[in-house]
This record gives structure tokens, C-alpha cells and sequence, in this order.
């Protein structure tokens, strides 16, 4: 089982009406973490979600869409606060810009109470990231739950950078590579926090920090996977884009489901090579190719993947 920590997030895709000073909002069940989970659980891995539902309409929104996916709720927590709320808007290549409404929402409360390691049971891998780790108060709740489940789980983190909601030194990587196996991030997540410095240099600094695996998405070009220092490059698919909302997610849930598949979750990645590493990620391409071939964070069922 594969435990994801993290926000539910409503997606309200803004559209002006014609002739009206009016915008219609179509509003769609996102959050990366959540996407992740959904991802996993329709690829077949159980899935476990740990977050802090509201019980407004958005949060029973956020429960009926992970439930339906097959995800285990049982260790959310029933939150008093409202749901955070994005607002969308995509440009021509389908690439989808955000702003938050997200002070005193329900996903970033936790306290240390709320994230007993016992949520995690039979899980061999946690699964966190993007505003769960740099949202205040939550945030240190958060950092401190990895540092005591890594004893017992491969730990997987995807920053996620929002420079609208955090600035860069929120966001402090190299410390969380110290309890990180599995680091995934995108080429605009480098560019905002390692500005100027090339990939390559990037990573190593991050395999200095403790992560083995590192592995960064390059939309088109596929991605870059880098483990321990050695490096391969794995081409992404052609497909026609509707949009890329929940595209980086899919892809790290195509990432964790082949690692666990193969048998490399459950520990600090100790037998992983450069070709099984390659292989994971070959597979994460094509579930974040079919997840950009449709509107809104809709990642594949195994079906598509056949």
C-alpha cells in the first residue's frame, strides 16, 4: 500500500460568458496530493489518503472523487475549516495558471495529534508534497511525521512550487532530501528554486542531501532520471494536449506504482538500478501522456493503458 499525504483542492476553471459581465466556474476535484492518490489507486496500487476534509460541499465533492477511484479514506480527518478553492485559467497550450484562495482553509491545520504514524499501517511507502510542506501551521506537523515514518517507509516528495502561495526559501529541498528516497519534480519547479543552475548540479546536490532517486519532468521531452549521479534521459510520447492539469501528478503516481510493482517500496530503494529506475519512469510518461489527452486532472484506469 502506498499512503499519500496532502490537500484536496477545488479547481474552478473560469470561463466568461458571452454577452454577460458574468464567468461561469466549472469546478473539479484537484489538490496534487489527491490527484497522486486517484492516479495510484485507478493504476491498481491500494491507496490510502491522508488529509484534512471540510465537510462543506467541496470536501464531500473531494470524497466522493477519491472513493470512486478506490482510495482508502479511513485516515482522513473530518475538518471544521472550508475548502481551499483554486481558480484556473489555461492558455493555448493547455497549460493552466492558478490563484488560491487558501488562508484558514481546512488542508494545512494539522496538528501533531492528527498524524499518528498508526494512519500509515501496512503502507510501504508515504507519498507528500506541493503545499502540505510549506503551508503554516501544518507544515511542521507534516515535516516531523516523514522523519518518524522513514524509519519503516520509503518516503516520495513532489514540491509542487506555487510562487503565488510560498516564496522560494519555503521550499527547502535539501533538507527534505535528508529523509527523502524518491524526489520528483518539474522543470518550472528547478527553474523557481534553483535558478541559473543546470540540472545536473541540481541533482547532485540533492543526491548529497540523501535522495537516491531524483527525477525531473520536462512536459514534451519526457524526463530526466538520475539515481545516485548516473543519469538517463526518457522520451515522452506524442499526444494531442488538452490540457496538462494533473499531468505531473499522473506521472508520479505512474513513477510509485511501477516501483512497487517491481518490489522497491518499503525501504531506502537499496537494490534499485539506473534501468529499473528508467523503466519506472518510461511507464510514468505514458500515464501522464494519456492524462493530458482529456480535460482536468483525469488520470488513466488501466484500460487506456492497454
Amino acid at each position: 500500500m502506498i499512503a499519500v499525504l496532502g490537500e484536496c483542492v477545488a479547481d474552478a476553471f473560469a470561463t466568461r460568458l458571452p454577452h454577460q459581465d458574468e464567468l461561469a466556474l466549472r469546478v473539479l476535484p484537484g489538490g496534487s496530493p489527491a490527484n497522486t492518490a486517484v492516479a495510484l489507486a485507478r493504476l491498481g496500487t491500494a491507496t490510502r489518503f491522508l488529509g484534512r476534509v471540510s465537510g462543506d460541499v467541496f470536501g464531500r465533492l473531494f470524497l466522493d472523487h477519491l472513493s470512486a477511484s478506490g482510495v482508502d479514506l479511513s485516515a482522513c480527518v473530518t475538518a471544521a475549516e472550508p475548502s481551499t478553492l483554486a481558480i484556473a485559467s489555461l492558455d493555448g497550450d493547455g497549460q493552466a495558471t492558478y490563484s488560491f484562495h487558501a488562508e484558514g482553509t481546512a488542508d494545512w491545520q494539522w496538528g501533531p495529534t492528527e498524524l499518528d504514524p498508526g494512519r500509515l499501517d501496512g503502507a510501504s511507502c508515504l507519498h507528500t508534497g506541493s503545499l502540505a510542506l510549506v503551508r503554516a501551521p501544518g507544515a511542521v506537523a507534516v515535516e516531523g511525521f516523514l522523519r518518524v515514518v522513514s524509519a519503516r517507509a520509503t518516503i516520495s516528495i513532489d514540491p509542487n512550487v506555487r510562487p503565488s502561495l510560498a516564496d522560494r526559501a519555503d521550499y527547502p529541498v535539501a533538507r527534505w532530501c535528508a529523509v527523502a528516497d524518491v524526489l520528483k519534480l518539474s522543470q518550472d519547479d528547478l527553474a523557481v528554486l534553483c535558478p541559473g543552475v543546470a540540472v545536473e548540479a541540481a541533482c547532485d546536490t540533492w543526491h548529497a542531501a540523501g535522495a537516491r532517486l531524483i527525477v525531473v519532468t520536462r512536459g514534451a521531452d519526457g524526463a530526466l532520471v538520475s539515481l545516485d549521479g548516473a543519469r538517463a534521459s526518457v522520451p515522452a510520447p506524442k499526444v494531442k494536449v488538452v490540457d496538462t492539469v494533473g499531468a505531473g501528478d499522473a506521472f508520479t503516481a505512474g513513477l510509485l506504482h511501477r516501483l512497487d510493482v517491481l518490489g522497491h517500496l518499503g525501504g531506502r530503494l537499496d537494490r534499485l538500478d539506473l534501468d529499473t529506475a528508467v523503466d519506472a519512469a518510461s511507464f510514468a510518461v505514458r500515464v501522464a501522456a494519456l492524462t493530458c489527452e482529456v480535460a482536468g486532472a483525469n488520470p488513466p484506469w488501466p484500460d487506456r493503458l492497454s
